[in-house]
């Protein structure tokens, strides 16, 4: 079959494009999807998972066909369904082939107002900002929120979930020319992450939801309350969460909590949230859809700063 795969080793590694990886099966409960979108997340090459399987094709989003279910499944998707889904740290290969395997508790229906593009770019996203929002902050109706990287794909998610499901104020920190985008989502106001003291300008929120890390995040602990908590998904990490040291702004803000986490794989939310998406209440990615033989130029393009849409590989045309 046809698949993106890395070679070299994780500080030095090379992406390519191969069409002679054999074909995976479904065995015991697994699912096999005929893959027809996958999502690129320009990270996933500094992954361990991915250079620990056996044949280092990457991806975690995917979009398709049930082609195949093992001889243990018991679930409701049979041949044919469209689904998608976020394969777990658990696999052994990615969702940028042709054929994908997924765990039963991983895929949900594709919406079916979506192509399957618009489907692969959002598990990570949503499940990310779901998480986030509804898990570790356990934000109340109607708090106030920041949320910075909000034009990624992420912090899109991110406000709308806030703004739309819990009626929470939310403030963006995004470039000047995604401001109008921003807003549109759902945000009450937003902030140029150009401007050297934009964390004056915000004060008393409940939660910071943080994508970026670094000085951004650094400088996100000075708009949070006391009893608020600091969500972070950067990556890199900052140094206390890996257990290395305690962040030096509990110096200054003792009563906030911190949280940082990586995104689990669940099926049920992707459910949820694709009622949501059918009936328009969250609005899908912008996309950027290249061919499975241009695989490496959609790698570059979901490398780049500033891109326009979420780079998806398109492995099988139609909706």
């Amino acid at each position: 079959m046809k698949a993106v795969q890395i070679t070299g080793s994780k500080g030095s590694h090379q992406i390519t494009l191969t069409h002679s990886l054999p074909a995976p099966t479904a065995q015991g409960r697994d699912i096999l999807i005929k893959v027809c979108a996958a999502g690129i997340t320009a990270d996933e090459v500094t992954w361990p998972e991915l250079y620990d399987s056996s044949n280092r094709v990457p991806g975690h989003d995917v979009s398709g066909i049930v082609e195949a279910v093992g001889p243990e499944y018991d679930g409701p998707a049979v041949v044919g369904d469209g689904v998608f889904a976020m394969l777990g740290t658990s696999t052994d290969q990615g969702s940028q082939a042709d054929y994908a395997v997924v765990l039963p508790d991983e895929i949900a229906p594709k919406p079916a107002s979506l192509s399957h593009a618009q489907a692969a770019a959002l598990p990570i996203p949503i499940l990310t900002a779901w998480e986030a929002i509804f898990q570790h902050a356990e934000l109340a109706s109607g708090s106030k929120v920041l949320v910075t990287g909000a034009s990624g794909a992420v912090g899109v998610m991110l406000v709308q979930l806030a703004s739309r499901l819990l009626g929470a104020h939310v403030t963006g920190l995004a470039a000047a020319s995604n401001h109008a985008y921003v807003r549109d989502l759902g945000a009450s106001h937003v902030l140029d992450y150009n401007s050297p003291d934009w964390e004056s300008a915000v004060s008393e929120m409940d939660a910071v939801f943080d994508t970026v890390g670094g000085q951004t995040l650094a400088k996100s602990w000075n708009t949070v309350k006391k009893n608020g908590v600091v969500v972070t998904v950067a990556d890199p990490p900052p140094p206390w969460a890996l257990g290395k040291e305690e962040p030096e702004e509990l110096r200054r803000y003792p009563d906030v909590r911190k949280v940082y986490f990586v995104v689990t794989s669940q099926g049920s939310t992707l459910s949820k949230v694709a009622a949501l998406l059918e009936k328009g209440d969250v609005k899908p990615l912008p996309v950027k859809v290249f061919p499975a033989e241009d695989a490496l130029a959609a790698w570059a393009y979901a490398r780049k700063r500033g891109r326009e849409g979420k780079a998806v590989i398109e492995f099988l045309a139609g909706d």
